[in-house]
């Protein structure tokens, strides 16, 4: 069996270095990236930032607390999309073998570009040049024989780091290694897993499978493989994705709304965000899922309905939502809204019988096509109008990829 050679890319405090590079005032300063709304916390921060105590998640006042000369910068989404989709090119000139973590995170099978570009370590310092040269940013890469691995070493010098483990070199480097170092080990993962005394990827790697099984079910296993650094998932290259299961977008509130009118218009909107992904890639559904996080951020809800037909139009999956949010009575003002169309199967678009679907079929044909030339949202339904500054997502959902049906079109 050939042993991979994977890398993992990590760009560096990615949207705050981006902006520092796009403004030269703000190089060698503490800086942090919000997003726009009245009511944010801050999404990264420059590494002056960091070292002053400001972190991620803070709320702007908790920033200026720390650091009172923090400089607080709207982020430009469209200006980070844009140059995490020509960073990705740049890693596809090594290797087809490319998949998108995050819009700040890649994985790259280079096992069969070795023999044209010499090494790992030579590839791994040509895209740093190169990332450097081109966007005047800097990167940390793990070199391992898996994803997992290669993610962790990416983590293990920052910034600008590089840090290669070897496969005769795992059973050492993961023996003392925490557990919550681990792409997949969340906060209460590590929770459950330390109330079973197992701290260490190598006390998860050597615990018994089936007590492991008991406690978390079919991913007991998982997480045994994953302590002894064994994870067989492929780098799943652009095109190659696995059948979408889903399409869906939510959207985070500026401030909690509890007026059924403005909730309506907002869950139009994300009806049409929908619909318009859906039509692009050629896919209808007949679930629709409507999620709803309510002001206090703990409490929130889910609810779906199974239509009997497929749809992809954007009015009927508003009809849809509005037909569950119907069957709810909100107990507070809400604070994000969701929806999702699943159940779903690619199909060619046929001509409707009646005049009145055909007409339809064109408008929205003619919709797509202005909006996926000049922008999502520049043409839209009139009830959005008013609002229409506010269209498309002021956070980059995690969803969000450089190519293909995740490819989430974002607003600043």
């Amino acid at each position: 069996m050939i042993t991979k050679t994977i890398l993992h890319i990590d760009m560096n405090a990615f949207f705050a270095s981006v902006e520092q590079q796009a403004n030269p005032n703000l190089r060698g300063k503490p800086i942090a990236v919000v997003g726009g709304g009245g009511r944010t916390v801050i999404t990264t921060s420059s590494y002056e930032a960091r070292a002053k105590g400001v972190k991620t998640g803070m709320a702007i006042w908790e920033g200026k607390r720390v650091c009172p000369e923090l400089i607080i910068v709207v982020g430009d989404n469209r200006k980070y999309t844009y140059t995490s989709t020509k960073i990705n090119e740049i890693f596809r000139s090594y290797t087809p073998e490319v998949e998108a973590f995050s819009i700040d995170e890649s994985w790259m099978d280079v096992t069969h570009s070795l023999g044209i570009f010499g090494s790992a370590v030579n590839i791994a310092y040509q895209i740093k040049a190169r990332i450097r040269h081109s966007f005047g940013i800097t990167c940390s890469i793990g070199i391992a024989p898996n994803k997992l691995l290669a993610k962790l070493a990416s983590d293990m010098q920052k910034p600008d780091g590089l840090t290669i483990i070897e496969p005769d070199n795992v059973t050492r480097v993961l023996e003392r290694m925490p557990i919550k170092e681990l792409c997949g080990i969340g906060k209460k993962m590590e929770r459950h897993l330390n109330m079973m005394s197992i701290y260490t990827c190598g006390d998860m790697g050597r615990c018994d499978e089936a007590r492991l099984t008991r406690k978390f079910g079919i991913i007991g296993k998982r997480l045994k493989e994953m302590g002894q650094g064994i994870d067989r998932s492929p780098v799943i290259q652009f095109g190659e994705a696995d059948d979408v299961k889903s399409v869906g977008h939510s959207r985070t509130l500026e401030r909690d709304i509890d007026d059924p009118v403005e909730i309506r218009r907002l869950l139009l909107q994300l009806s049409e965000m929908v619909g318009s992904r859906a039509r692009r890639y050629g896919v209808s559904g007949k679930t629709i899922h409507l999620y709803v996080r309510y002001a206090d951020f703990f409490s929130s809800w889910g609810k779906q309905t199974t239509l009997k037909n497929y749809i992809n139009q954007s009015d009927d999956i508003y009809k849809a939502a509005i037909s569950i949010l119907s069957t709810v009575e909100l107990e507070q003002p809400v604070r994000l809204l969701g929806i999702s169309l699943s159940n779903l199967k690619h199909q060619a678009e046929q001509l409707p019988l009646f005049a009145e679907d055909r007409r339809k079929l064109e408008a929205t044909r003619a919709m797509d096509a202005v909006n996926q030339r000049f922008g999502d949202m520049v043409v839209t339904f009139g009830s959005l109008l008013p609002g229409k500054e506010k269209a498309g997502s002021h956070v980059i959902p995690p969803s969000w990829r450089p190519d293909g049906i995740k490819n989430v079109d974002v607003k600043s």
